[in-house]
């Protein structure tokens, strides 16, 4: 018999580590190939991990709840394959029942290994025991906090562990890492720390009185990362808003007129989402500085042009799923990515890979009918795009006998962008590009 590790699989751009939810199977059950281990959970999405051999789940090196590092091992299976080893040591083991019970060298490997994680897990323990993962250990280190100012950092993990979002949250908020001088003028860093605290206090929080007939409700996980994101970005980003009223009346038309053709076609029902689509990348062909992240005082313009689309969820809670390579996609292409995507989110189905790496996002609160909105930027991007609900309005329209009024179909566009690196004039001249694209939509145009 040989015993196998299951490695926990990469899971997408930043993600380092994941949390292990829920084991599906137990120490002792049988486990097909490609059949599900595990549940987990990291800051992008929760999924599920399948076994990448078949045989006896015979060892878990975690428990629910625990966190594991992308690329450690996290269970051992026993495969009915031979073991590796040489035939002079068999025949002796045979004949010895003590022999017999002697771990194989594979499985004196794979405990070694992971006595080897163990310890490196210690060592990113703080004194009292508080647990870092090495990615915050990480960022901590590139930033200059001591070990005395993390641990003073409050976690929202679980046992108040230290999370990715607590430490940029509580970087963003104003610390400022300067660990030259720290280490030169230890005195001075103290100093000018104290003055940092008593110049910006933190937010006192206001007494908050529940009453008798007020029901209080737990947040679950994925509303607890929503909420910790939002308010990072709003404090990574001084956000400002550029609103465009756009003529969508071509697009609705053409819709209208070609929807039932392009479904016996395409076997897909469009939308008006992979036609904003079409005009954002377009756009953004024309501006990429808001196709771009910020990393200190860098900026990073992104090469490809991957589509975030914010996708409101059955639960209430909000995920945003990513087309990769948009402007490599015709309408249909966009289309069924949209529909793929949209159908999979909502009933939980998407992969970690498949809600990151994302450099623009578009949202549509059209979709509740709200006219237009001022939508918070998707961390690290720099712009996000909102898209009202369509109405009928009057208008005025020019023609070549005048000016006459006419009931067309309006849309509000809502750009809110990066002030650090977009000023006014890029984002406002981006969304009134797409609005440009938009109402020049040939209605003619074949599907």
């Amino acid at each position: 018999m040989a015993q196998i590790e299951i490695i926990m699989p990469k899971m997408g751009e930043s993600v380092m580590e994941a949390t292990i939810t829920s084991w599906v199977k137990n120490e002792g059950d049988r486990i097909e190939l490609d059949e599900t281990i595990v549940e987990i959970a990291t800051d992008k999405v929760d999924s599920e991990v399948p076994s990448t051999t078949e045989g006896i789940l015979v060892k878990k090196l975690f428990n629910e709840g625990d966190v594991v590092k992308i690329g450690d091992a996290f269970a051992i299976i026993e495969t009915e394959a031979a073991a590796a080893t040489a035939p002079a040591k068999v025949a002796p083991a045979a004949a010895n029942p003590v022999q017999e019970q002697q771990p194989a060298p594979k499985v004196i490997a794979e405990v070694s290994k992971f006595t080897e994680a163990v310890a490196e897990t210690e060592a990113v323990s703080s004194k009292d025991g508080r647990f870092y993962s090495p990615l915050v250990k990480s960022i901590a280190q590139k930033e200059g906090i001591s070990q005395t100012e993390l641990d003073a950092i409050p976690g929202t993990g679980k046992d108040n562990r230290l999370t990715k979002e607590d430490i940029l949250a509580y970087i963003s908020s104003g610390r400022k890492s300067a660990p030259a001088l720290a280490a030169a003028q230890p005195t001075l860093a103290a100093v000018q720390s104290n003055a940092s605290v008593k110049a910006e206090p933190a937010p006192v929080k206001p007494a908050l009185s529940v009453g008798g007939g007020d029901e209080i409700i737990e947040m679950d996980r994925m509303r607890k990362l929503i909420a910790d994101h939002m308010v990072m970005s709003k404090r990574t980003s001084p956000h400002v808003t550029s609103f465009v009223e756009a003529d969508v009346t071509n697009i609705v038309n053409w819709r209208n007129r070609v929807k039932n053709e392009f479904e016996r076609k395409y076997g897909e029902k469009i939308t008006f989402t992979p036609i904003f689509m079409e005009a954002l990348v377009q756009a953004i062909r024309a501006f990429p500085g808001v196709n771009a992240s910020v990393d200190g005082d860098k900026i990073i313009m992104r090469k490809n042009i991957n589509l975030g689309m914010a996708t409101a969820l059955p639960s209430g809670n909000l995920i945003v799923p990513v087309i990769k390579n948009a402007d490599m996609m015709n309408l249909a292409g966009l289309t069924k990515s949209v529909n793929d995507l949209a159908n999979r989110a909502r009933i939980g189905k998407l992969s970690p890979d498949e809600v990151s790496g994302g450099t623009y996002t578009l949202t549509n609160v059209g979709s509740f009918g709200n006219v237009m909105g001022t939508p918070i930027i998707n961390q690290p991007q720099v712009a996000i795009l909102a898209v009202g609900a369509i109405r009928k309005k009057p208008a005025v329209i020019e023609t070549e006998y005048g000016d006459v009024i006419a009931i067309r179909h309006m849309m509000f566009l809502s750009h809110s962008y990066d002030h650090r690196v977009v000023d006014g004039a890029m984002g406002g001249s981006f969304v009134r590009r797409v609005g440009d694209l938009l109402e020049a939509f040939d209605p003619n145009r074949p599907v």
